[in-house]
């Protein structure tokens, strides 16, 4: 690839873009929130114990109602994720991080849109990725799109 004055400059400007949302209020709530969820002892066995269960039902899934532990697991996996889920630290490291989520689409979307309204940007919301359809969708436009 031939580098020219351009590509620098976007390089450049990517940089800067990457230092920005480093140093946002958004970034360091998540770092903040990562820090205690990683420093909780009670929140990282619950964790754990959900990710046991987690394997287990893993492996039940291969056979489905048929394995002998399946009501077992799907019992046991949904207690051990409504546990963790409800632990404080767990709740907050997940606020932050579907806030910072949020900051990176919509950074996305901004830049995609900079270079042609036409690009679709996958933000993982199908209430947005529906709103980024640009045609070709195959619903005949029921969509809404152009």
């Amino acid at each position: 690839m031939i580098t020219t004055m351009t590509s620098v400059d976007i390089i450049e400007e990517a940089a800067k873009l990457s230092d920005m949302i480093l140093a946002s209020d958004t970034f360091a709530h998540y770092q903040q929130c990562r820090y205690k969820l990683l420093q909780d002892k009670k929140a990282q066995t619950l964790i754990q114990q959900f990710n046991k269960w987690k394997e287990r039902y893993e492996e039940v899934q291969r056979f489905g109602r048929y394995h002998p532990d399946y009501d077992v697991v799907s019992t046991e996996i949904r207690v051990a994720k409504r546990a963790m889920d409800s632990e404080k630290t767990v709740s907050d490291f997940k606020k932050a991080e579907t806030e910072l989520e949020q900051l990176l689409n919509e950074i996305s979307q901004i830049i995609a849109h900079e270079v042609s309204e036409h690009i679709k940007v996958p933000t993982g919301n199908p209430y947005f990725d529906s709103m980024s359809c640009s045609g070709g969708c195959s619903t005949g436009g029921g969509c809404g799109c152009n």
